[in-house]
C-alpha cells in the first residue's frame, strides 16, 4: 500500500488517469442517488401523510426502492443491465446510447454526469495536496455534484445530503483543514441566515417564494466548509452565473421568465469555483485586476 501511495504520488500521470476512473466510477454511483433519493423520499412523504391521515401505510413502496434494490435496468423494458452494460461511459459508447434489449435512448445524464465526475475529481487533485486533504476535498465536489443535478431535475435539495455535508465541514475545520473552526462555525450560521433573509424580505415583499429552504442549506455547507469569508464571492458567483445561465435559457429554449429555476447549481458551482480559485480570485480583485 505504502508503495502504491509512494507512485501516485510522485507520478502524476498514474495519479490523474487512476483517479479519472475513479470518478468515473464514482459518477455511476451518482447517478443511483440522483435518480433514487428523491424516489425515496417521495414514498418516505407518502408514508408519513398516510399515518397523519390515519390511512393505511404502503410499505412495499419503500421496500420495493433503495440505492440497492432493484439492481440496475432499462426504465423502458426493465431489461437487468449485465455487467458490461453498466461500465460507466464506456457502456454509453458502445451501445451508442441506447437499451441493448429494447433499442430505448438512454438519457444523457447518464454519462454527462459520469464524465463530470471524472473531470471534477482530476482537476480537485490538481488544486488540492495529494492524501487526505484531497480525499475529503472529493467528498465536497461529488456531493455538490449530486446536488446540482438532483436540484435540476426535482428541485429538491435533500437534507440528506446538505446536512451531513454541513457538519463534516465543521468536523474537518476543527484541525483549520480548510478554514479555522470559528471561520467555519460563522460561516455556516452566516451562509443559512443570509439567504433566510433574503427568503423572508422577498416573501414580504411580494408574497412569494423565491427560494427554498434546502438553498440555506447549502450555502451553510459551503461556508461550514471555505469559512465565512468566501460567502460574499460565492454569493456574488452563484449571482453571476445563475444571470448567464438563465438569459442563455430564455435565448435558446424561450423559457419563460416567471418560470422557477433552481438556485442550488449555482450555489454548488459559485462554490467549487471559490473552493479551487478564491485565493486567486481575491489576490486579482485586491491586485486591482477585477476593479471597473
Amino acid at each position: 500500500m505504502d508503495a502504491l501511495l509512494h507512485a501516485l504520488e510522485t507520478s502524476p500521470v498514474l495519479l490523474y488517469t487512476s483517479l479519472a476512473v475513479l470518478g468515473l466510477m464514482v459518477g455511476s454511483f451518482l447517478n443511483v442517488v440522483i435518480l433514487r433519493l428523491p424516489k425515496m423520499l417521495e414514498a418516505r412523504w407518502k408514508a408519513e401523510c398516510q399515518e397523519f391521515l390515519g390511512q393505511p401505510v404502503d410499505e412495499a413502496d419503500g421496500q420495493r426502492f433503495n440505492l440497492a434494490i432493484p439492481a440496475s435496468h432499462c426504465p423502458a423494458c426493465g431489461h437487468a443491465l449485465r455487467w458490461w452494460e453498466n461500465l460507466p461511459l464506456i457502456s454509453y459508447l458502445w451501445l451508442r446510447g441506447r437499451c441493448a434489449h429494447c433499442k430505448t435512448r438512454i438519457s444523457p445524464q447518464y454519462p454527462l454526469v459520469e464524465a463530470a465526475s471524472a473531470g471534477l475529481t482530476v482537476l480537485t487533485a490538481s488544486q488540492v495536496p495529494f492524501g487526505w486533504p484531497l480525499l475529503l476535498a472529493l467528498v465536497f465536489v461529488w456531493v455538490l455534484l449530486a446536488l446540482t443535478v438532483i436540484d435540476l431535475n426535482t428541485m429538491l435539495l435533500p437534507d440528506q445530503l446538505t446536512l451531513p455535508l454541513l457538519w463534516l465541514g465543521l468536523l474537518l475545520n476543527v484541525g483549520g483543514l480548510f478554514a479555522s473552526l470559528p471561520d467555519a462555525v460563522i460561516g455556516a450560521a452566516a451562509g443559512y441566515l443570509a439567504l433566510w433573509a433574503v427568503y423572508h424580505g422577498f416573501r414580504l415583499l411580494t408574497g412569494k417564494e423565491g427560494m427554498g429552504y434546502g438553498d440555506f442549506k447549502l450555502l451553510g455547507a459551503l461556508g461550514a466548509w471555505m469559512g465565512w469569508q468566501a460567502l460574499p464571492g460565492v454569493i456574488l458567483l452563484s449571482s453571476l452565473v445563475g444571470a448567464v445561465i438563465g438569459i442563455g435559457l430564455m435565448l435558446l429554449r424561450g423559457r419563460d421568465k416567471n418560470t422557477p429555476i433552481p438556485f442550488g447549481p449555482y450555489l454548488a458551482i459559485a462554490g467549487l469555483i471559490w473552493f479551487f480559485w478564491g485565493d486567486a480570485i481575491t489576490a486579482l480583485y485586491l491586485g486591482g485586476g477585477l476593479r471597473p
